[in-house]
């Protein structure tokens, strides 16, 4: 299927109907800090091994999308990266000091379960604009399984995220061993215990927009989408963030997350 037109993809990308709040996002000193000088050290602490590190580019936005079975998850995410990523995060995170000046001093993006996260991914979309990468985690929270599989559906947030920023990269990311070296409600950080990271290849929304494996849409279906109503666009479209997020899974699936 031939590529879609610039003109599509605006068309489609605004009617995503996910703005930025309007505010300018800037990288937090600490935050800086802690990247540059203390992940070299934690690299020589823990037991990781990573996987594919040359796809991610060291400048510019993308979009790091992984599995989530420990809290640390996200600090071997950063380890990968060699950069600073900003992660949404649940509220019950920033409730309380001095969690809430961690979370805020390392750029934190807090989500309000009221609002069912378009806060959060108005935010997101700041730190996208920025050229700056964002961590997500598309199952929404830690597992809570007991045993194997961990690996739970994924939430449309991240196709949503996507949509708006077509030419973004996605980088699907899976996490190993990181249950191990830190199990769930246990606060003993198990070093030696082994994590393999693997990242996957990118994924343009762009261009799976147009596969016929993603969303198989031409430049005259788009102008069809677009001339429907509200409610006649968000069907379609809720249907099409589905399919991307289950294809999303599915690959994390395939990587070998738990």
């Amino acid at each position: 299927m031939a590529e879609l037109s610039g003109e599509s993809l605006r068309s489609f990308s605004e009617g995503v109907k996910l703005e930025g709040t309007g505010e300018d996002f800037r990288v937090p000193i600490l935050y800086k800090f802690l990247v540059s000088f203390l992940s070299p050290i934690a690299r020589s602490l823990f037991n990781v091994h990573v996987y594919g590190m040359e796809r991610l580019p060291r400048s510019g936005p993308m979009i790091l999308a992984s599995n989530h079975v420990s809290n640390l998850d996200p600090i071997f995410k950063i380890m990968a990266a060699r950069r600073e990523v900003f992660y949404l995060a649940k509220e019950e995170h920033f409730q309380k000091q001095p969690n809430r000046f961690i979370m805020k001093s390392n750029g934190m993006i807090e989500t309000f379960r009221e609002t069912g996260g378009r806060d959060a991914l108005a935010r997101a979309s700041d730190v996208l604009s920025a050229g700056l990468p964002v961590g997500v985690f598309p199952e929404g929270t830690r597992s809570r399984s007991e045993a194997p599989p961990f690996l739970q559906p994924g939430k449309t947030g991240v196709a949503r995220l996507s949509a708006r920023f077509p030419e973004v990269p996605v980088f699907p990311i899976c996490v190993i061993g990181t249950r191990a070296v830190m199990p769930p409600g246990r606060n003993l950080i198990k070093f030696w215990k082994r994590v393999d990271v693997h990242i996957g290849n990118p994924i343009i929304f762009s261009e799976w927009l147009s596969s016929p494996e993603g969303g198989s849409f031409s430049d005259d279906e788009i102008s069809s989408l677009v001339s429907l109503d509200e409610h006649g666009q968000r069907s379609i479209k809720k249907a099409l963030f589905r399919k991307y997020t289950d294809q999303l899974m599915g690959t994390l699936k395939m990587m070998g997350a738990p």
